[in-house]
């Protein structure tokens, strides 16, 4: 499922500094997934760019016709 032309979409958009995601390749879909963990630990504004970030990878590859799920990895919010 996950292309070379996926790759080089991928590849091409630049992660936040301290948020990275992570994709899987599975037979019919892509799960881009992202650390909770890493996303509280950014400030307000490094957030609301991640998230940025995320839809910009999500769209990315959906244009190179991967069906995509985003998804997070972690517990609850260590600040609520």
């Amino acid at each position: 499922m996950y292309t070379n032309e996926m790759k080089r979409a991928f590849r091409s958009i630049e992660a936040p500094k301290n948020f990275r995601v992570t994709l899987s390749d599975h037979d019919h879909f892509i799960t881009v997934r992202a650390s909770e963990k890493d996303f509280f630990s950014l400030n307000s504004e490094d957030k609301r760019i991640a998230v940025e970030y995320m839809i910009r990878v999500k769209k990315a590859l959906e244009m190179n016709g991967a069906i995509v799920m985003l998804v997070r990895e972690g517990g609850e919010d260590p600040n609520a």
